[in-house]
């Protein structure tokens, strides 16, 4: 049996395929888990998936679209069917910026963590356990006045991002006589392709720079450590509850 953190575990990540995703699904091989690397962008999953294997850990992919609940249904099974059952799954999966439209936002972002949660505690409440980790925002906790962006970080994203911190205690409360652990991560800004546009604009990117508090954006991997401890044993008693992992900017 494979050594670390989470060995013998067996995990789902949605959006595996970039950022910060990517950075959980290599971590969490790393730390012996069985990883099945979800993405909409098939070739980028099974990129991360053969990574991962290249390392001597053991993945698989498989393409899914978050905002499909058969999808995520089958994207659970899928890790059953593989491995026996499903110990861990992150609901990572989102998008953002001025290109999308309010559904498909919404669809992503709140309906696909939704899915996750629903389907994902059915299946390990029936197994005996689980700890489910999705994935938020600093957006979750605060508007923003964001220069040359109406609605700061986004009306859609600001309302699905606070969601998901409202799914993440509800379902955190369902799952606690069932030894099924729900929590959330609130990342800042983080160097990932989400944030392309702000990189883009120089202005923009110093503006981001210079509100948060450490000076710098964080890194995906920042993020996936905090999701590594939130999915293992080490957040035993955890439940219901959200890391901010932001740099200091909601502290300000």
């Amino acid at each position: 049996m494979a050594e670390g953190r989470l060995a013998g575990k067996n995990a789902l990540v949605t959006g595996a395929g970039s950022g910060i995703g990517k950075a959980i699904s290599v971590l969490f091989g790393r730390e012996g888990a069985k990883v099945m690397a979800a993405d909409i962008n098939e070739e980028a999953a099974s990129s991360v998936a053969a990574q991962i294997e290249d390392s001597g850990d053991e993945a698989r992919s498989l393409r899914a679209d978050t905002s499909s609940e058969d999808e995520v249904r089958a994207a659970i099974g899928a890790v059953v069917d593989a491995w026996g059952r499903i110990d861990i799954l992150v609901n990572n999966a989102g998008i953002g910026g001025q290109q999308y439209t309010w559904d498909q936002v919404i669809a992503v972002n709140q309906s696909g963590v939704f899915y996750g949660c629903l389907h994902g505690l059915a299946q390990m409440q029936k197994q005996g356990g689980g700890a489910i980790v999705n994935t938020a925002s600093m957006a979750g906790l605060i508007g923003a006045f964001v220069p040359g962006f109406p609605g700061g970080f986004g009306y859609a994203y600001i309302a699905a991002k606070h969601g998901v911190l409202g799914l993440t205690k509800q379902f955190g409360l369902d799952g606690a006589p069932h030894n099924v652990r729900v929590n959330a991560i609130c990342p800042g800004w983080i160097d990932t392709p989400l944030i392309a546009p702000l990189k883009e604009a120089q202005p923009m990117l110093d503006w981001a720079v210079q509100n948060t508090p450490m000076g710098r954006l964080g890194r995906a991997e920042e993020i996936a450590k905090a999701a590594l401890f939130l999915a293992s044993d080490d957040s035993s008693f955890m439940t219901g509850a959200y890391l901010v992992v932001d740099g200091g900017y909601t502290a300000r």
